[in-house]
């Protein structure tokens, strides 16, 4: 007995499953996310060429699909991918609309994706930190107000001179975050909120094991807010990276 293996087979043209729905070949597939891809691209484009702006709201779904000449299950595909990435918002009885496109809601993704980085990359997150802090900080000295020093030395305050690791990382987190935010520059915020997460374990961590780190660490807080009291954002720059290069330091010597 001989048996021929169609083309037809191997793409799965002509097959049913049990319950009749027809099988979709590989090509059908590539061809759907093809498609996809099409609808995301011109809702972008629309965006992009301020023909949407941030909070307008979209036609009908079946108007946008005519306009853009797509079929109404890629639009709706498009819409759900770019509504997962904060470009768009589905209010259920109200339609879709663009977001405020704002750098925090945008780069929320890239937090999500950084929450999937391996231990064996933790010391390119903190020299990525090292990079960006330090220049944050400098630019926060430049424009940091009497009122927002004052509020970041009550903040060192409420811990006290021998915090526990778990409260001394989670000041420390909120120190820089306040400090970033005083910089004026939210994209650079964002980005660095974003790269905290993965870091916050280790710094814990070196608190618990390392001879000393905790007095050190509130060491160089103060030395950095007196640079930015001061407005003297070198000196602020300079501490920012000692700060973080003590983190990358140790890290690096543990076995």
């Amino acid at each position: 007995m001989s048996y021929s293996l169609q083309t037809s087979d191997l793409s799965g043209a002509g097959r049913r499953r049990a319950d009749g729905r027809p099988v979709q070949g590989d090509g059908e597939v590539g061809g759907a996310l093809a498609v996809t891809d099409e609808a995301i691209e011109k809702i972008k484009a629309m965006i992009t060429s301020g023909a949407l702006r941030a909070g307008d709201r979209l036609p009908r779904e079946a108007d946008l699909a005519a306009d853009l000449g797509l079929s109404r299950s890629s639009l709706r595909e498009a819409v759900r991918a770019l509504s997962l990435v904060n470009i768009l918002d589905v209010r259920r009885g109200d339609g879709t609309y663009v977001t405020s496109l704002e750098p925090r809601l945008l780069l929320e993704a890239l937090s999500f994706i950084v929450d999937f980085h391996r231990d064996d990359t933790l010391l390119e997150f903190l020299r990525v930190r090292r990079i960006l802090e330090p220049a944050a900080t400098a630019m926060a000295a430049e424009r940091i107000t009497e009122e927002e020093s004052d509020g970041l030395r009550a903040l060192l305050d409420s811990i006290g001179p021998d915090p526990a690791a778990e409260d001394l990382v989670a000041n420390d987190l909120e120190f820089h975050r306040r400090i970033v935010a005083c910089s004026g520059n939210s994209v650079l915020a964002s980005l660095l909120e974003s790269m905290s997460g993965p870091t916050t374990r280790a710094r814990v961590w070196r608190g618990l094991t390392q001879i000393g780190a905790r007095a050190r660490t509130l060491a160089e807080h103060r030395a950095i807010l007196d640079a930015l009291a001061a407005h003297d954002p070198e000196v602020a720059r300079s501490w920012a990276t000692v700060h973080i290069a003590g983190v990358e330091q140790w890290l690096a010597s543990v076995p």
